[in-house]
């Protein structure tokens, strides 16, 4: 019987072959945790003894949710890892450095490997073709100590993309329009191979959306096959040597396999409080809004930048909007200034922040007032996610964030 791309990445690391279903030790080559569960995993981590980490190389500690502090308690949390960065030789990602999601992309995890984080959206790294998922700050403080975790290998959905998307649409509308279909709990604790030649097609700032939200439909962790674009993606990077391909097996038994024509993919938008409520943007046009947040491990690069740029050049964001706009890292928030996108953005009137997660957590820089309406290019709109219970957020791509800025209203024109 084939193994899946998940079931071979952790039969690699578990040193023997392994099958959907079981329960496996497996090695951990990166760890990680940011400053919302980071003060907790070393509370945990102390309370095992431990002298030292495991791999201090690849231990990292990102401070990129409260960045900077907007209050005292939390700049006392920041201080624990910074701490244990001094005490440990753990790697410090400080404020400013930018969300650890993409963090971990551009300089920490290559294909084949497993990283595990304390943090939901660790499955990002997955379009690297990387077994990353998200634990709790307990087994992230054992995977610190041992270099080893215990997971249950997942069942896999195969979903097949093919064909051309429609002018402006993305891969975040095409992840959108599948969980809208399969449900926010309709893949949980399965891993999603994403494969079809639009994929074949996709920047790895597109696959990167993908599997950022992964976790949105439930599942454990979001893969692609590493290619020509991920060997490229890690030369700029200056860790060619790390690329390595590792293909499905033709045989591999996939619990289910989803087919998607690319064509059919509207602009897609999630409605308030969930994201599988999902409606096509001609659907929401007498929706307006006070805020648009552009941002965020999901759609924070330069790619994404590029786009709300292109759209908001030589024009002025609506006088009832407040749009604001997060590179995710500080690599892209260089990139964003040496192409003259900052000018364009100051100049539309919208307001650029520091790398880092945002408003997207509801912590500072942009939460909402009440009954305030937010279309942002995050990954989560619960009730609250935005630090207001009665504020109300619609997600969409940055295509639909740039135009429904300058309209006042949820737009893709």
């Amino acid at each position: 019987m084939g193994l899946t791309l998940v079931e071979k990445i952790i039969s690699e690391h578990a040193g023997k072959t392994v099958h959907a279903g079981e329960l496996v030790i497996s090695k951990v080559d990166v760890t990680a945790v940011q400053d919302g569960t980071g003060p907790l995993t070393v509370q945990e981590f102390k309370k095992l003894g431990k002298d030292k980490l495991n791999n201090p190389d690849r231990t990292i500690l990102f401070i990129d949710h409260a960045s900077p502090s907007p209050r005292k308690e939390l700049s006392n949390t920041h201080m624990v890892l910074r701490n244990f960065h001094k005490e440990y030789g753990a790697v410090l990602s400080d404020v400013g450095a930018g969300v650890c999601h993409q963090r971990l992309v551009e300089d920490f995890v290559n294909p084949g490997e497993i990283l595990i984080g304390a943090d939901s959206h660790t499955c990002t790294s997955g379009a690297l073709g990387a077994f990353a998922t998200g634990m709790g700050s307990t087994d992230i403080a054992v995977g610190m100590a041992l270099g080893k975790t215990w997971l249950k290998v997942p069942q896999t959905f195969k979903i097949v993309v093919n064909g051309k998307f429609r002018n402006g649409v993305c891969s975040k509308d095409l992840m959108l329009y599948f969980i809208g279909t399969i449900g926010a709990d309709g893949a949980t604790y399965k891993a999603l191979e994403f494969t079809g030649d639009t994929i074949e097609d996709m920047t790895m700032s597109e696959r990167f959306t993908l599997a950022n939200m992964a976790v949105e439909a439930g599942a454990k962790c979001g893969l692609f096959i590493a290619d020509n674009k991920t060997k490229a993606f890690l030369e700029e990077r200056g860790r060619g040597d790390k690329f390595r391909q590792i293909l499905p097996d033709k045989d591999a038994v996939y619990e289910r396999v989803i087919e998607i024509n690319a064509q059919d993919v509207p602009h897609t938008v999630s409605c308030p409080h969930t994201v599988d409520n999902t409606r096509s943007v001609d659907e929401l046009k007498d929706i307006k809004v006070n805020q648009v947040y552009v941002g965020t491990c999901t759609n924070g690069r330069i790619e994404d930048l590029r786009v709300v740029a292109d759209i908001l050049k030589n024009n002025k964001v609506h006088e009832d909007v407040r749009m604001l706009i997060c590179p995710a890292s500080k690599n892209v928030y260089k990139q964003a200034l040496q192409e003259g996108l900052i000018d364009i953005f100051v100049d539309a009137n919208a307001s650029v922040l520091p790398p880092g997660c945002g408003p997207c957590v509801g912590v500072h820089a942009g939460i909402l007032g009440d009954g305030e309406v937010c279309l942002a290019t995050q990954n989560r709109n619960f009730q609250g996610r935005m630090g207001n219970t009665k504020g109300y957020i619609y997600l969409a791509s940055p295509y639909v964030a740039a135009y429904t800025a300058l309209r006042g209203y949820i737009s893709a024109e």
